[in-house]
């Protein structure tokens, strides 16, 4: 169980929900590890919040436990959506535990925001990665254009942290639809005014944090953002956000990248149920 969350399903405001889906990683697997280990390494925190004077376990959090993943992405993520729209028709917030970033998909087509805001070091904008449409190289692609059963419609995707891509993704993000914001202009980057009011699904891989925070992630990017840089993010766009997920944590380090996962996760928490 999540540290703190301690609400029944029935009166929960904010439901943790793992998906430890580990099938399309490229190059250091493990991300099956990441909801488990985001669990653990939240384990010393404190519960209370003196920013916003709130305490963790009074946020009226739940934790679901994890949807068991198989070897079908397409599958797993419809089963996965209807156990999160099951969660927003109950009117409560998701928080996705990830599990590659391809399960973000369902949780985007469970909260249909208008907005999609993920903090990534990479565009995933490719049509497919080793001829898989399903993949965690194509997620905000499949968000923006949807794909066969996957149901999705967003205005924009606006992608914080952004450092590497192939030529065709580059040209892909060139488009109205896509913001890309890369990791030095992230701390100006006015992220109140650009959302402007609509409703937002806000998505953490952690390899947008430098790998020198977070080393274990499955695709370690360097010349990310800060852990603090992903923290004001993340406490800036939590007020319009109707869900979240932190993803691409895997078993490939000493809890750096889990820990920073699960802090994030919290102050995401936090700043929501003080927005």
């Amino acid at each position: 169980m999540f540290p703190g969350a301690t609400a029944s399903r029935t009166d929960a405001a904010y439901v943790v929900v793992g998906a430890p889906l580990d099938i399309s990683t490229s190059f250091r697997p493990g991300t099956r590890f990441g909801p488990e280990r985001i669990r653990r390494f939240a384990r010393p925190f404190d519960d209370y919040d003196r920013r916003t004077d709130l305490r963790f376990s009074d946020c009226s959090v739940c934790d679901y436990g994890d949807v068991r993943a198989w070897d079908d992405a397409a599958e797993y993520l419809a089963w996965l959506s209807g156990e999160l729209r099951d969660v927003v028709r109950g009117d409560a917030l998701p928080l996705l535990l990830g599990g590659e970033h391809t399960v973000t998909a369902a949780g985007v087509e469970a909260v249909s925001p208008d907005v999609f805001v993920c903090l990534d070091a990479h565009l995933d904008l490719r049509e497919a990665y080793d001829g898989n449409e399903y993949s965690h190289a194509t997620v905000t692609r499949r968000i923006l254009e949807g794909h066969d059963s996957l149901d999705v419609d967003v205005e924009e995707a606006v992608v914080l942290g952004a450092r590497t891509g192939s030529p065709t993704e580059w040209e892909r993000a060139d488009s109205d639809d896509v913001t890309v914001v890369a990791p030095e202009d992230v701390p100006d980057f006015d992220l109140e005014t650009h959302l402007d009011g609509r409703s937002t699904y806000l998505s953490v891989d952690v390899d947008a944090a430098d790998p020198g925070f977070a080393p274990g992630t499955g695709t370690p990017e360097p010349f990310g953002l800060d852990p603090r840089e992903m923290r004001n993010a993340v406490r800036a766009v939590a007020p319009y956000a109707e869900g979240f997920d932190v993803v691409e944590v895997n078993d490939r380090d000493d809890g750096q990248a889990a820990s920073l996962a699960a802090k994030l996760c919290r102050e995401f928490v936090f700043s929501h149920a003080d927005g």
